[in-house]
């Protein structure tokens, strides 16, 4: 679809979403009020509130009531979940930590080689996630195994396993409430950051995979669903 055949709101999200790169907004910082920015781009606020729904459908901003318009995670992800997915299963939620274990015991061993200095005090951060317990199906603002990605300095394998949580976050959300042992969780998490951070490659990857089998093993032993 050219230019000339997007809709308005069409329109009016991109420019949005150039307003959020311009003024260098990251996930979590306000926007604009719908107010001042149908003023600043020149359209009634309905409109505005129009585009922002259609952006908020993809993760790039969050509306909460009562608060105002924040980023979302979602601005530079490139691939979407469908929403019309099938049940989550117990095959399904082990097919995600097998594709995990493919992919993140290599990312942590070039993690411990990269060492992105900023990457990693936000890899610290994330490690303290599994103290706390999952509430619903809201997930953290920074996902452990994403900020890992990221310490590789890697923008690609950062958005790899970003996009693969996304995707497939009801597994995800499975996961976190069956791999409930939180200082087990923190403590093995703390290990990672340890093995990394000490540029210790060899660990770190044995680690991380360590870590992904005990989840596998948590998912296995236990029914979803109803299954046996």
């Amino acid at each position: 679809m050219s230019r000339r055949e997007q809709t308005l709101s069409e329109r009016l999200a991109d420019d949005i979403v150039e307003i959020i790169r311009s003024e260098r907004l990251a996930p979590g910082e306000a926007l604009a009020s719908s107010r001042d920015l149908a003023r600043r781009l020149d359209v009634t606020t309905p409109t505005v509130r129009e585009a922002l729904r259609r952006l908020e459908a993809t993760g790039v901003v969050e509306l909460r009531h009562g608060s105002g318009t924040y980023v979302g995670p979602g601005l530079d992800r490139r691939l979407l979940a469908n929403p019309h997915r099938p049940p989550v299963t117990r095959d399904s939620v082990l097919e995600l930590v097998d594709a995990r274990l493919v992919l993140e015991p290599a990312i942590a061993a070039e993690a411990a080689r990269a060492r992105v200095p900023e990457a990693l005090a936000a890899l610290e951060s994330a490690a303290d996630n599994a103290l706390h317990p999952p509430v619903s199906d809201v997930r953290p603002a920074l996902t452990f195994h994403v900020a890992l990605a990221a310490v590789t300095g890697n923008g690609l394998l950062r958005e790899m396993v970003e996009a693969l949580l996304h995707m497939r976050s009801r597994e995800q959300i499975e996961i976190r409430h069956r791999y409930h042992d939180r200082d087990r969780d923190h403590a093995e998490h703390r290990e990672i950051v340890a093995a990394v951070r000490d540029g210790e490659a060899d660990l770190a990857e044995q680690l991380v995979r360590v870590h992904l089998l005990s989840i596998r093993a948590a998912v296995a032993a236990e029914p979803i669903g109803g299954q046996e």
